[in-house]
């Protein structure tokens, strides 16, 4: 008895349009390839929550088979940004790659923050290729009053 496979005309479409950029020697993003680099992808952002609390917002980013010290974290001009890169394993003489579809490579995410963030407040945890990042809630600013002297 056969089995029965689901038709997925996206998978198919992008193993066409893989095999054509091979062909011609582009990647993705447009550049050009090198060997090695056949099985590499660069062009990737790991999945993101976002969470709000009355307290505080909460940033989920899944980062699997990274560690912490893969990842930076920076917050400047009320911008966060989530930069690392997953690297791939090498492909050695006993061991050959027939498939690899996980993504590798250097990625960078950048959030725009509200205003009534305290950037001086982020807390960062990584664990089990999760960063879990907080983000405190400033208390609003009032606005200030100023006398104007019209002549």
């Amino acid at each position: 008895m056969s089995n029965i496979t689901r038709w997925n005309p996206v998978n198919e479409f992008e193993d066409l349009m893989n095999r054509y950029n091979r062909m011609f020697g582009v990647t993705r993003s447009g550049g050009e390839r090198e060997g090695k680099d056949l099985f590499s992808r660069s062009d990737w952002a790991p999945a993101v929550d976002i969470k709000e609390t009355p307290e505080a917002f909460t940033i989920e980013a899944e980062l699997p088979g990274m560690s912490k010290e893969d990842v930076k974290v920076t917050v400047q001009d009320g911008v966060l940004s989530i930069q690392g890169e997953r690297k791939s394993e090498e492909e050695s003489d006993d061991k050959k790659h027939h498939r690899v579809e996980r993504f590798y490579g250097s990625f960078l995410r950048r959030f725009t923050l509200p205003e009534n963030v305290d950037e001086n407040s982020v807390k960062a945890n990584f664990k089990d290729g999760m960063l879990t990042l907080t983000l405190q809630k400033a208390e609003p600013k009032e606005p200030k009053a100023i006398e104007v002297d019209v002549q």
